[in-house]
């Protein structure tokens, strides 16, 4: 089975449909197949020539690969199959996903090629915006213009239908700073509908979910939705796609093709990927109430009622206190040992983890000489540039200071790495103090970027809208995390693409916070996962077996818990929770 997705799959939206559909595969147990995948990334690269390169790419790479189906995820990508299909897949049969009705009918797909058809509509995400804004007048959609559009391109047509009651404002293809100002002064009785932004008009790129964060946080409106992905990062919600629901439908087409069944008997038809999902915590904050939304919504994010988290406190708490009555006079005689024991252990602790950090250094070393080089080669560059434009009869004093400028930004940027290294290297006593722990897990993965770049592992981290405070040592735990991250990295490292990691910070209620760590690997086998935390146990061939021993060490020292599982669609995850801060 060969993939091709029209996007990025480091992209969340596109990597939850491939992850659906590995599930799925894996799932096929009595007959093994062989997935690979391709991201044709069309939201930055187009033209004749990018195509015609990737697609002699195609050809080169698997001339000797039997392909028994070719899945087409999005409708950019089923154009490109369907040009191409005749020069490198004559006779083999083609699945789709994520096609909109209007693009099925243009492209009149062949009775080889059957696929799930979406249906996400424009009018849908107005009658959303209706249920949010009760006297709704005017929406401004933002976006990417029309012909880098890749999923709601057809709303271009939709938006001309609108009734003259509601007043369509198009904020599509500006800078992002020009987003951002005009989203920030939109008029009352308004929405914003979000169909995604990839760049920031300026040439740097983003996934479109980091750049709905930005617009989430200076929109003075509430703000639409048409992807689940989009739910989390800002959006109220609306008639969302379902990415999982997406891959899922491909794959049991694909299987069942595998096997044997024509493709003439599966009938391309439009399958339930949209369905209205709507985030509580926006919904709180722009005054919405449930009952003013469409019938059958879903709430997201919903945070637990007051009688949900305070149920059992009581009868908890006065039964602590009579457990506590009949042992204190043991606890205040053990006291004063207990804590001589604690400091010695701790020390101990301390002197074990500053041995372990040395050793992540020296593994991290060429990826920190390498992100010191950049700033000073630039410094050095911009000095002796300043240099000859001084020796010139009249030097340009304004290019001269904007090169003091890029000096100065280039000495912060390595000021920053011998910062973050000085801060791992540092042996320091085990100090406890109320920390952020979305700071702490921000820090590790920025620290751990360049050498994740240079091992083609793509980082995302997810934080909680919450602020988890813990009380902690924040070396020891950042610490932690690097090691878990670093593992994740090494069992990882014979895998050919695919590489990613995923860091997630939640509150569990008001007792305490969960770091969760998860990779895209082959996962921890199964009779060994209560042996990963145990010291010198590794299946790394030149591995010493402490980092994960260490990393229990100083949770359990935190007074914490960390454990290790599967997940159901490959590759292991770790979590860790620590008590909040009171």
């Amino acid at each position: 089975m060969l993939v091709l997705d029209q996007s990025d799959r480091r992209g969340l939206f596109y990597y939850q449909i491939f992850a659906a559909l590995r599930t799925e595969v894996n799932a096929h147990a009595h007959a093994p197949t062989t997935v690979y995948s391709e991201s044709l990334d069309l939201s930055r690269f187009g033209g004749e020539a990018y195509e015609e390169s990737f697609r002699q790419f195609l050809e080169t790479k698997y001339r000797d690969r039997p392909i028994g189906v070719v899945v087409a995820v999005g409708t950019a990508a089923l154009e490109l199959v369907l040009r191409w299909r005749s020069r490198l897949w004559a006779d083999v049969p083609v699945v789709f996903a994520l096609v909109e009705e209007t693009d099925f009918a243009r492209l009149r797909p062949p009775s080889m090629a059957t696929g799930g058809i979406t249906s996400t509509k424009f009018a849908d995400a107005i009658k959303a915006a209706r249920a949010i804004v009760p006297h709704l007048t005017a929406v401004a959609l933002v976006g990417e213009d029309w012909g880098r559009q890749l999923v709601f391109r057809n709303w271009k047509d939709e938006v001309a239908a609108v009734g003259t009651d509601v007043r369509v404002i198009e904020i599509l293809g500006r800078p992002m700073k020009e987003v951002l100002e005009r989203v920030a002064a939109l008029p009352e009785n308004s929405a914003i509908v979000y169909s995604g932004l990839y760049s920031d008009g300026s040439g740097n790129y983003q996934p479109p979910a980091e750049a709905l964060r930005l617009v989430a946080a200076k929109a003075n409106r509430p703000i639409v939705v048409a992807s689940e992905t989009f739910i989390e990062p800002g959006g109220v919600g609306g008639f969302v796609l379902l990415p999982t629901q997406i891959g899922m439908d491909a794959a049991r087409r694909a299987l069942r093709i595998l096997d044997g069944e024509a493709p003439e008997n599966l009938p391309a038809s439009v399958i339930d990927a949209v369905q209205p999902v709507f985030n509580w915590q926006q919904m709180q904050h722009w005054g919405v109430s449930e009952s003013s939304l469409p019938p059958g919504s879903r709430i997201e994010l919903r945070e637990p009622s007051f009688l949900e988290k305070y149920r059992w406190r009581s009868v908890v708490l006065v039964a602590a206190l009579l457990f506590q009555a009949t042992l204190i006079s043991f606890l205040l005689h053990e006291r004063h040992m207990r804590r001589m024991a604690e400091v010695e252990a701790r020390n101990r602790l301390s002197q074990l983890a500053h041995v372990n950090r040395q050793a992540t250094a020296g593994e991290l070393s060429s990826s920190i000489a390498h992100e010191l080089n950049q700033p000073l080669g630039s410094i050095l560059t911009n000095a002796e540039t300043a240099e000859l434009m001084l020796g010139a009869a009249k030097p340009d004093l304004g290019e001269v200071r904007e090169i003091i400028s890029d000096i100065k930004r280039d000495d912060l940027r390595a000021s920053e790495v011998i910062r973050r290294m000085r801060s791992l290297l540092k042996r320091a006593p085990f100090e406890t103090k109320e920390i952020d722990l979305n700071q702490i897990v921000r820090e590790a993965f920025d620290f751990l970027g360049l050498q994740a770049s240079a091992r083609n592992v793509a980082l995302y981290l997810q934080t909680s809208p919450q602020v988890p405070r813990v009380r902690g040592d924040p070396v020891q735990l950042q610490q932690v995390i690097i090691n878990l991250v670093v593992n994740s990295m090494d069992a990882m490292a014979k895998m050919p693409y695919g590489r990613t990691i995923i860091g997630r910070t939640e509150v569990n209620g008001d007792a305490s916070a969960v770091i969760s760590i998860s990779d895209s690997g082959p996962g921890i086998p199964q009779d060994r996962l209560n042996d990963v935390f145990d010291p010198f146990f590794t299946t790394k061939e030149q591995g010493m077996g402490i980092g994960l021993s260490i990393a229990r060490t100083i949770v359990l020292a935190h007074s914490g818990q960390i454990w290790a599982e599967n997940q159901p669609g490959g590759g292991a995850v770790f979590h860790l929770s620590l008590p909040l801060a009171a």
